[in-house]
């Protein structure tokens, strides 16, 4: 297909669309951006041979970065090539019900992490899978309820017990007080 079989399309449709060939070039395009970036702040570091130590702190960030950014110079260059079905296709790249989703679970992260700040971790964790288990993943209320209590006594455990890495627990603290009479006595 040609361009002037897009615009037919999109009179078609009546609608603009993101097609699967423009999101390949934005996709390939914003990569090769953030590779720069990241090239940039690790040359910034030792990016070299670090002699009797091996490399610099720099190397291992800038040479992922530099590969990242040929992998995304070659996407370009396919895509102006037309050489992958992706470049090619007129597709819609994603629809409604697949945005909607990913804007509910986007929603559903930042309201983890702010809760997180304000009740705590371990709190915010049992309201993110209630919400996410039975709402949204509509799961039945003994799965919702055995992973609500699980999953959060789990990253306890490990977090807390096993590694010794405390993690925010904000106003719920003082609940937390008898567990560590126990780990601690």
């Amino acid at each position: 297909m040609d361009d002037g079989d897009a615009a037919s399309i999109v009179r078609h449709t009546g609608k603009n669309t993101l097609t699967v060939r423009t999101a390949e070039l934005a996709t390939a395009l914003i990569c090769a951006l953030c590779s720069i970036g990241l090239m940039v702040k690790s040359a910034e570091l030792n990016i070299g041979w670090v002699e009797g130590r091996g490399p610099g702190a720099g190397a291992w960030p800038f040479w992922l970065s530099a590969g990242m950014l040929a992998a995304s110079l070659v996407t370009v260059w396919r895509w102006f090539r037309r050489r992958t079905a992706q470049s090619r296709s007129l597709e819609p790249y994603i629809s409604r019900e697949s945005v909607l989703v990913v804007g509910v679970s986007a929603g559903s992260i930042l309201f983890l992490l702010v809760a997180t700040h304000l009740i705590g971790l371990y709190a915010a964790l049992f309201l993110f899978l209630l919400f996410y288990l039975k709402f949204v993943g509509r799961h039945s209320w003994p799965l919702t309820a055995a992973l609500m209590i699980a999953l959060p006594v789990f990253i306890f455990c490990l977090f807390e017990w096993a590694l010794k890495i405390p993690l925010p627990k904000s106003i719920t603290e003082p609940l937390f007080y008898p567990i560590y009479d126990l780990m601690y006595s």
